[in-house]
């Protein structure tokens, strides 16, 4: 059976490590400063990501989630230096709006999970993050600096990475190849379309998405905000407006 992460180097100091087995296929991005590391998001948590980071880099490591959704926060119990947005923090603290039952669900749903994995045990993480962010923030690893993007639309506190320096924009949820998410109680269709109107003015070189393919054109995010902006003249742009379907993506409102 084939491990549960897969590595891939982007760069000498940047790695994404992947969680191919379960069908989200979830990524996590290691960005290595001359002082620190930010890992973008710790996964479902069925596996232990620490022991992955620990293999690429000796330095001190702060998580980071592009939001509180499970399979972005799951690896978090492995470290306690984290940071947040302040709109998703009841969220970690017990005001998840999905029952522990259906979240297990979802981890399961189409999952290669390993043989020694107890889904009775799974719960979802619960912390207090070491620093609240808003979105503006500049987040500095030493040689390298990542600016903080507030993104809401598929979750209230979503945020996205810029390094400008670079050209490389990671996108979380916000922008991937494959059916986008903006039909639950806690998303805002008005609020995606904002996002990637702010994201698309970026001169992003690479677009690093949080699930399936990391070949992603770095035109998409303008691709999709045209698209968002022609349904909202439509009046689609609504929850219960249906699923619409583009080249090569989807988004369900």
């Amino acid at each position: 059976m084939r491990p549960w992460f897969t590595t891939e180097q982007l760069s000498p100091d940047t790695w994404v490590i992947s969680e191919y087995r379960h069908w989200e296929e979830t990524h996590c991005y290691l960005l290595i400063g001359e002082d620190r590391a930010l890992l973008i998001d710790t996964g479902l948590g069925i596996c232990n990501i620490y022991n992955e980071v620990r293999k690429l880099t000796d330095k001190p490591v702060t998580a980071i989630a592009t939001h509180i959704h499970w399979d972005h926060i799951g690896g978090h119990k492995y470290f306690p230096r984290f940071y947040a947005h302040q709109a998703e923090l009841p969220w970690l603290q017990g005001e998840f709006p999905l029952s522990a039952e259906t979240v297990r669900e979802m981890v399961l749903d189409r999952c290669e999970a390993p043989e020694d994995f107890d889904i009775n045990t799974y719960e979802m993480f619960q912390g207090t993050p070491a620093r609240i962010l808003q979105g503006g923030e500049t987040l500095d690893l030493g040689g390298r600096t990542i600016q903080v993007l507030h993104t809401p639309g598929h979750s209230p506190g979503h945020l996205c990475f810029w390094e400008e320096a670079r050209g490389d924009l990671y996108t979380g949820d916000l922008v991937y190849l494959d059916t986008l998410f903006a039909y639950y109680p806690s998303t805002d269709p008005d609020a995606y379309l904002a996002s990637l109107e702010a994201v698309a003015a970026l001169p992003a070189r690479r677009v690093l998405p949080a699930h399936h393919s990391l070949d992603v054109p770095p035109a998409l995010p303008t691709q999709m905000r045209d698209a968002l902006r022609q349904l909202k003249r439509e009046g689609k742009l609504r929850h219960g407006a249906g699923t619409f379907q583009y080249d090569g993506w989807a988004i369900w409102l």
